[in-house]
């Protein structure tokens, strides 16, 4: 049965070779190490799996479940490892973090994905150049190139953290506001996956299989270690996007009432105004100056010093301070 991927195998020289990923598991006896990829979108992966992988049934169905998340668990002699890393350049995808599934056990690794993942290509040619010589060198391999790829992105959110909390002003109020909302989406997404792949490179380090040396479980452990330490980074961005939200919140509403209080200050200027002019206004016999060429100006002197007398009153219980 033909089989969507690609497959290399350790030769007898040191080096990594191509094989017939449909063939790669017959050839697993013959050579040190053979390593496995495969598309999960494809129709047949699953049944290749179930039928040809040589794998264990709850395996088969965990290497091709539609939803994962990053989990350690040890079966029999190996162990299925499921990480999260970050998509391909180029390629368009919903999640920030793609996920691989693993199987891993002495002599072979089968892993299967069903979006492109950043660093696969590099980690097929550094098992060419025969870098990688067990599964053990691979999924530390793995582990650690996925930290070293989400390390500069954390980073970036942090960094714009900052950048936000020096722009809090007014002026700046509405680009703050969407990007700080972009930078606390983002944590949120990636803490998702960051935290549990932490306990599952730590649980992984320390199964007693015979593949994993000593060398790679301190990849492992270092590897765990950046992931808590990117998953405390991503709590800080989480949090202080959301005290700045708030202070931008609490400016707009300082903004408001400061508005609010300037419409005030001015209606209250015009209401004794309003009611002068009115009253002089009305269209009956003895309104005081109706015959006088005087008048009009006196009236207004008087709403002149109404309104100055307002004001200083307002300037006076500081109405008008900041």
């Amino acid at each position: 049965m033909g089989v969507t991927g690609w497959a290399v195998a350790l030769g007898a020289d040191g080096q990594g070779h191509a094989v017939d990923p449909a063939q790669a598991c017959a050839a697993a006896s013959s050579t040190p190490f053979t390593w496995v990829h495969l598309d999960g979108n494809a129709a047949e992966t699953a049944d290749w799996l179930r039928g040809q992988g040589e794998l264990p049934p709850t395996v088969a169905q965990a290497l091709t479940a539609t939803e994962t998340r990053p989990r350690c668990e040890p079966i029999d002699h190996g162990a299925l490892v499921n990480l999260r890393g970050p998509a391909a350049s180029g390629a368009v995808e919903e999640d920030r973090l793609v996920s691989i599934r693993a199987w891993v056990e002495a002599g072979r690794a089968v892993t299967v994905g069903f979006r492109p993942m950043e660093g696969l290509p590099a980690l097929r040619d550094l098992m060419n150049g025969g870098k990688i010589r067990d599964p053990g060198d691979l999924i530390s391999h793995l582990a650690v190139g996925i930290t070293k790829r989400l390390d500069p992105v954390i980073a970036d959110l942090g960094d714009l953290v900052d950048d936000c909390e020096t722009e809090v002003e007014p002026g700046a109020a509405i680009d703050t506001r969407r990007r700080i909302a972009g930078a606390r989406a983002d944590a949120i997404v990636y803490r998702r996956f960051v935290v549990p792949q932490r306990e599952a490179l730590a649980r992984l380090a320390d199964l007693a299989v015979d593949w994993l040396e000593e060398d790679d479980r301190l990849h492992l452990r270092e590897a765990a270690d950046r992931f808590a330490r990117m998953g405390e980074e991503l709590e800080a961005v989480r949090e202080r996007a959301a005290l700045i939200h708030e202070q931008l919140t609490d400016l707009r509403s300082e903004q408001i009432e400061r508005r609010a209080l300037l419409l005030s200050v001015v209606a209250l200027v015009f209401l004794p105004l309003t009611f002068v002019t009115g009253l002089l206004g009305m269209n009956v016999e003895g309104i005081p100056g109706a015959h006088s060429p005087y008048a009009f100006a006196v009236v207004c002197a008087i709403c002149v010093g109404i309104a100055a007398s307002i004001t200083g009153w307002f300037v006076a219980a500081h109405w008008f301070k900041g």
